[in-house]
């Protein structure tokens, strides 16, 4: 947990707390943004939770925590909240929490699924989520979107068996052995409802994974609150803006109604709305 010798001024007086080893990652904050938000650089508690449904939201935060920046008086509330992950989102698809450091907190979700489950992205590789995946039946996929969110997906595979799934254009000497790489610039089904959309730009290999009514997206798309629609992160494009325009409008025509990115806000849209957001962020994108 956090340390209270480094709480930030910021925090409202009371047993939640953020301390000055906050990253800024933002997990926090939408996890659950009635009890935290930024001031300054980092994150903090501007108001203490008092329902039981604030409480846990807080406690399942500071669970999540890539830097275990977060604090708290009440440590029952906390140890109750472990056993929450992965947090169900919709349908067969959960977030696993345990965001890792080294991704700079990005999400990672689990699908569930009959033809095998897969793990988006890599959290931390803590025993809690482990001994929950390994009730779901295991891993059968570990998508790993581009180069950033990779965390602890050795030991994933290592424990799982899974087969790990990533761009050519992405590989590091920390992926070389990652066992199905994706090539060029087209579309690749794993399997009947697994397809990879290769969508460079936020790096040069980043890729989306298309689930039924579900993107998995990286870094390559998100909402956004402030703007109140889909975009992508200017100030965060590591490869080439232009190509990720190029990327997003490849999107455009695709049958998707969630958007869940690693960093940045996930999103259900409205029914029939798709293209619509699509075309708006790629119209935002070029201005």
């Amino acid at each position: 947990m956090g340390s209270k010798a480094k709480r930030r001024a910021e925090n409202v007086s009371g047993s939640f707390f953020v301390d000055s080893t906050c990253i800024d990652c933002d997990t926090c904050r939408w996890m659950a943004p009635e009890t935290f938000d930024r001031a300054g650089s980092q994150s903090r508690v501007h108001t203490q939770p008092t329902s039981d449904e604030a409480v846990r939201r807080a406690a399942q935060a500071l669970l999540a925590c890539p830097t275990f920046s977060i604090g708290s008086a009440d440590r029952s509330a906390v140890g109750a909240a472990i056993d929450d992950f992965p947090l169900p989102v919709d349908g067969p698809v959960a977030h696993c929490g345990f965001h890792a450091e080294s991704s700079f907190g990005a999400a990672a979700y689990v699908v569930r699924r009959a033809g095998g489950n897969v793990l988006v992205d890599s959290p931390r590789f803590t025993a809690p989520l482990v001994r929950k995946l390994e009730e779901f039946g295991g891993l059968s996929w570990l998508f790993l979107t581009h180069r950033d969110d990779v965390a602890d997906h050795e030991k994933f595979a290592a424990h799982f068996g899974c087969t790990r799934v990533l761009h050519e254009d992405d590989l590091s000497a920390g992926t070389r052995d990652v066992e199905h790489v994706i090539t060029g610039g087209d579309d690749v089904a794993l399997s009947d409802d697994l397809v990879v959309i290769p969508t460079p730009g936020h790096t040069r290999g980043s890729a989306c994974l298309h689930h039924d009514r579900y993107l998995f997206t990286g870094d390559h798309l998100a909402w956004s609150a402030r703007l109140e629609q889909l975009y992508a992160f200017r100030t965060a494009c590591w490869y080439d803006w232009d190509v990720q325009v190029a990327s997003m409008e490849k999107l455009v025509e695709r049958n998707f109604e969630w958007v869940l990115p690693g960093h940045g806000h996930r999103r259900q849209l409205a029914a029939g709305t798709t293209r619509e957001e699509m075309a708006r962020c790629v119209a935002w994108m070029r201005s």
